[in-house]
């Protein structure tokens, strides 16, 4: 599987350059034919907009233009793919540019009309952030209803807060209750993509207005479907490892008194890219059975020598009284992309419903020592 940077290639580019010119053969698409050389340096969103300000460059006038060659196109099976995306983001660049009601709805539409060959869900931010309630009319009155999926899902992921290679958009972030109506709509969706959706959205307005989650959440299990339970969880899943106690009353997990032992450790020294393995005990010492989340916490040594927690899931269980369990782990310090190892003190802890036990120490090798 590729790289992120690399889904948009020099071969990006060239078959971009190719859809263009079938589709507006008389124009002069200089600026596109340069791009694919100064793509390798850039990470993936900077692609995307080499791309886009390439192409309003090379096929300039209205938006009207753009749509009706971007129209074209999309009569090609092969218009398809990572390419979409500088191309749904020169649309709506230029009709925002434009700033023309009717613009902005033909936008929405080819928006909408294009996600199914790669999620129109960055380039429906720059219509968000030009005029959020005429384009939220569209997502809730619209594309909540859609036949089709892939448009329930832009919906849903489009207006995240927080969603991964996309901009921010602040009108959003304010106005936390806005994508309310877009998720009330969609929670109880018959596809697992746009429930996925959801439930990713409602995580990342967890982040900064955990009241708004919890109020939305608490409602959906008061009308659920079958598939309720499982958004709501996978939506509070952050709330959970941060041990919020609004969040673990919702989904069941009472305090509880609990005899535990451990964490206990394998080793006190682990190899750089090695493993490290913990054991644990606990035992249900109350009178009434308890519900319990186990996640455990490593504790990363940072650069500046302080540690900092990184929470994993564990399990889930309900103990009857007197009942125990043992729980096991290994954890891997393999070096990853997305997290640089510093050598030194480290430690684990388990944490049950939001609370964490006593740290057990270890440290973690130079990445030279034998």
């Amino acid at each position: 599987m590729p790289f992120a940077d690399q889904l948009i290639s020099r071969h990006t580019a060239r078959n971009l350059t190719r859809a263009i010119h079938a589709a507006a053969p008389d124009a002069d698409l200089t600026t596109l034919r340069a791009a694919p050389p100064q793509i390798d340096a850039l990470p993936l969103r900077k692609r995307a907009d080499l791309l886009r300000d390439a192409l309003l460059a090379d096929l300039p006038g209205t938006y009207a233009t753009l749509a009706r060659t971007v129209r074209i196109a999309r009569e090609d099976a092969q218009f398809t793919g990572w390419l979409i995306w500088p191309v749904t983001s020169a649309l709506a660049t230029r009709a925002v540019q434009e700033d023309e009601p009717a613009v902005f709805d033909d936008a929405m539409e080819l928006l909408a009309g294009l996600t199914g060959r790669l999620s129109s869900e960055f380039a429906v931010r720059t219509l968000l952030r030009h005029d959020l309630d005429r384009a939220l009319d569209t997502i809730v009155s619209g594309w909540t209803g859609s036949p089709d999926p892939d448009v329930r899902r832009l919906a849903s992921e489009g207006t995240r807060p927080y969603l991964p290679w996309s901009v921010r958009i602040p009108h959003l972030q304010a106005r936390p209750e806005a994508t309310v109506p877009v998720l009330d709509a969609l929670y109880r969706d018959e596809s697992e993509y746009v429930r996925r959706s959801v439930a990713n959205h409602l995580n990342d307005l967890s982040r900064d207005h955990p009241e708004v989650v919890l109020d939305t959440a608490s409602r959906w299990l008061n009308h659920p479907a079958a598939t309720t339970e499982r958004v709501v969880r996978h939506g509070l899943r952050t709330l959970v490892k941060r041990g919020h106690p609004g969040a673990l009353e919702l989904l069941g997990f009472a305090p509880a008194t609990l005899d535990v032992d451990g964490p206990h450790l394998d080793q006190e020294t682990v190899a750089f890219g090695g493993t490290v393995r913990f054991t644990a005990s606990i035992r249900n010492i109350g009178e009434a059975a308890a519900r319990l989340t186990i996640d455990y916490v490593v504790h990363h040594r940072k650069a500046n020598g302080q540690q900092r927690g990184k929470t994993f899931k564990l399990t889930t269980r309900a103990l009857a009284p007197d009942e125990q369990i043992e729980v096991a782990r290994e954890h891997s310090f393999r070096p990853i992309t997305t997290r640089r190892y510093h050598p030194g003190r480290h430690a684990i802890s388990l944490q049950i419903n939001g609370i964490e036990s006593p740290h057990a120490e270890f440290e973690l090798a130079p990445p030279d020592t034998p």
